[in-house]
């Protein structure tokens, strides 16, 4: 099963009974089976042929995960075209514009609710001959065509096209596109990521080699499902177990979206979820929110019992080992009275979540392992398919990002290339069958990234003696001292904002300076009501000053004689902190699509602050620029 049309093909064969997919349909899910998944791919296929799709083509696929979507990117590869996956969240007309362009799609597929972004960007996009509009839209302006107008017309031809249709995708070779998945916008110009058929059906028979997912398994597939995470793991890897996904109701609007995703999690009552730290974070605050409103007893005991399953679960594969065995009974009462009652929120069923797009930070893992769904952590990149380690059921560590994938080489390597002995730090760099092709049109950045096979993910990391790989954050992103000493920022960052109540987001900077300089955007709420517990006003004489030595106080816990004092080294901790006038959002640029930050882009906007911070005035908390952003900050939220 070396391409995607023979990976289907053999599941459908092997499970022809099986429901694929679980969608809304009048208020009530109903299942899609493999069989039905594969009629349909057929006859959108011949519809798309009918329209001119030839092997080779490139056709952007923007909208929220559905049936369509899945038969729409398979019916793409089974003419032998290549998909362009396209994220929902990208709302600038010239970020889309220039993805489409950039791969030069003849063809564009996208949901009503996208189709407007579209329509803007017409003018801009002069080589796209069709639009495809799933479902069937009131009105369809110059060029669109509906998906279901092209699904009957295929439906009509396919007695004749059928054995073409066949000719084609037993022709694709393993070593064909099948995906040109664009990057997030970590840089001004998106890559594009050049995926074959083999570097999926590889990166699913790798990932298949850390868990035992069966036939019986079934997600609510809440990521989107361009995510290259959410599409190899939450498609193609169920797809080859014979396994079921389910589709997020889809709202109005993507908050009415998102807030169907607890609904629709009771209503599937899925085994396993795909989850980013983002929607870890928002589950456990309705968690503990949940808890606080049944009173100060119940709150009392969820902590008690979170100590103790803290202790009872060491670090994941030591849990109820050794002394830890006399736990058990008290682990048994608490499940019973309070972890059990958590549970059934999500359904009842749900045995673990798989963590990806970016580091878990320990005490989130903690967290759900004390309740009994433990998050698996894994890590990879778009540009491995995206798979490389993950922790699994039957080996974990609580803090790493697990095992290696089977048949994929690792190593750990210096600013300069050369291999270092295990347990050092440095650049996690991989080779194997997953690994991508290149970036589309951009020989530059390929060349950068691969190197005789091997690619370099520009993330820091290292291997521990059990054979756990430990991911530390962006190699690229380290803070480097004036003495050449380099530091990992996104463990201090984490740390801030989890034991800090005053700050929301926090970039920290070194380059070759003499102290660490930190960006914050504080919690303004938390800060109001401080403000309300001291009897401050905005009126009262030095109460900005005050705010900021709230912040300031907080970060120095970690410093010594402070409360986290020795939980890193004291030089990367900022000595200087600038209030900045807006969070880190999608919208201005300094969040991915996966909610990364953008650090190059947070550095660019806030050049002139950061230089500032290395100036006498500038280090001293209370300087004349943090004053006059807090004090718009504290009014605007008043007002």
């Amino acid at each position: 099963m070396r391409t995607i049309p023979q990976l289907f093909e053999g599941s459908v064969a092997k499970y022809p009974g099986n429901v694929l997919v679980w969608e809304k349909e009048n208020g009530q899910y109903r299942g899609l089976g493999f069989t039905e998944i594969k009629a349909r791919v057929y006859r959108f296929a011949a519809g798309l042929m009918a329209l001119g799709v030839e092997k080779g083509d490139r056709v952007a696929l923007l909208s929220e995960g559905s049936s369509q979507w899945l038969i729409s990117e398979l019916a793409i590869l089974y003419l032998g075209a290549i998909n362009i996956p396209l994220s929902v969240k990208i709302n600038e007309s010239n970020e889309l514009s220039f993805r489409i362009k950039h791969a030069g799609c003849r063809w564009i597929i996208c949901s009503e609710l996208q189709a407007e972004k579209v329509r803007k960007i017409k003018q801009d996009i002069p080589k796209v001959s069709a639009f495809i509009i799933i479902g069937r839209a009131n009105t369809l302006d110059k060029k669109e065509k509906s998906y279901r107008d092209i699904f009957d017309n295929g439906e009509k031809l396919l007695p004749e096209l059928k054995d073409k249709l066949t000719r084609i995708w037993q022709s694709v070779k393993p070593d064909d596109l099948a995906n040109i998945s664009y990057t997030s916008g970590t840089t001004a110009d998106p890559k594009g990521i050049m995926l074959s058929h083999r570097n999926y059906t590889a990166n699913v028979e790798q990932a298949n080699t850390l868990m035992n997912v069966t036939e019986d398994f079934v997600t609510l597939l809440i990521l989107p499902w361009d995510h290259s995470f959410a599409h190899t793991v939450g498609l193609y890897t169920l797809i080859k177990q014979g396994a079921s996904m389910a589709v997020v109701e889809t709202g109005k609007t993507l908050m009415e979206t998102l807030r169907n995703i607890p609904k629709n999690i009771k209503e599937v009552k899925p085994t396993f979820l795909l989850s980013v730290p983002a929607l870890s974070k928002n589950f456990r605050k309705n968690i503990e929110a949940g808890i606080r409103s049944k009173g100060k007893v119940t709150e009392l005991i969820f902590q008690q019992a979170m100590k103790t399953a803290y202790v009872y679960n060491g670090i994941g594969w030591d849990k109820g080992k050794g002394w830890r065995k006399i736990l058990k009974p008290m682990m048994q009462f608490y499940d019973k009275i309070l972890f059990s009652k958590i549970r059934e929120n999500f359904g009842g069923r749900l045995q673990f979540f798989v963590g990806g797009g970016a580091l878990l930070d320990i005490d989130l893992q903690r967290f759900f392992y004390a309740i009994g769904i433990p998050v698996y952590q894994g890590y990879g990149l778009s540009e491995a398919s995206p798979v490389i380690s993950s922790n699994g059921i039957d080996m974990h560590k609580l803090g790493s990002s697990g095992y290696l994938v089977k048949n994929l080489e690792l190593k750990i390597c210096d600013d300069r290339g050369n291999e270092l002995p295990q347990g050092e730090k440095g650049e996690i760099v991989i080779r194997g069958e997953n690994v991508m092709k290149g970036y589309w049109k951009n020989e530059t950045a390929t060349k950068e990234a691969l190197k005789d096979g091997w690619l370099y993910t520009g993330d820091m990391g290292y291997m521990d003696t059990d054979g756990f790989l430990y991911v530390l954050g962006r190699f690229k992103s380290l803070l480097i001292g004036n003495d050449g000493e380099k530091f990992s920022p996104e463990g201090i960052e984490e740390a801030l904002v989890e034991q800090s109540r005053f700050i929301d987001q926090c970039m920290l900077y070194n380059n070759q300076n003499a102290y660490t300089t930190g960006l914050i955007f504080p919690n303004i709420v938390a800060l109001k009501a401080a403000m309300k517990e001291i009897n401050l006003t905005n009126e009262t004489a030095d109460y900005d000053k005050i705010v900021l030595e709230l912040i300031k106080t907080d970060i120095d816990q970690f410093l010594p004689g402070g409360k986290y004092e020795n939980t890193f080294p004291g030089r990367w901790v900022p000595a200087a902190v600038g209030i900045m006038d807006e969070p880190f959002s999608e919208e201005n640029h300094m969040l991915n699509s996966t909610m990364k930050m953008v650090r190059n882009r947070v550095v660019e906007r806030y050049k002139d602050r950061i230089d500032y911070l290395y100036t006498a005035q500038g280090k001293n908390v209370i300087n004349e620029r943090n004053i006059e952003t807090i004090q718009k900050l504290l009014k605007n939220k008043t007002d």
